[in-house]
């Protein structure tokens, strides 16, 4: 199986404790959809919604970041599905190198709660896709 690859570093400057801004685009190349995604420079995140439950927390709280901006983009900006924008959370956590256990623990977790927080082409900004 293919896997994503990033193609540039995650830069961010802190707005307040929950949220980050990106100071530089982030480009990620996502086997998934076949095509580059790119968060531009400006785009507002939380990372990953993760229960502040302290076991919860410890398992898979800031684990994956890179991973969570892209799918945060992909929740609010670009049009995919949901299941497809959870799917390339996935695989963009492999391509951070997270093990698979935690991939498969964040993925069910959106799987049940993601539906909350989809907001498909809500936003009016560029969609942020390259071929």
């Amino acid at each position: 199986m293919s896997s994503g690859e990033f193609l540039s570093p995650l830069r961010v400057e802190e707005i307040d404790d929950d949220h980050w801004r990106l100071q530089e685009a982030l480009v990620y190349r996502s086997a998934r959809l076949k095509r580059t995604v790119t968060v531009p420079a400006g785009f507002e995140t939380d990372f990953a919604s993760v229960p502040r439950l302290p076991f919860v927390y410890w398992l898979v709280g800031g684990k994956a970041t890179k991973a969570a901006v892209v799918h945060d983009f992909l929740y609010r900006r670009s049009g995919v599905s949901r299941e497809d924008a959870d799917a390339v959370f996935a695989e963009a956590m492999g391509a951070s190198g997270q093990s698979w256990w935690r991939r498969g623990a964040m993925w069910a977790g959106l799987r049940v709660f993601g539906w909350t927080a989809y907001k498909p082409n809500q936003d009016e900004e560029p969609k942020g896709e390259t071929p």
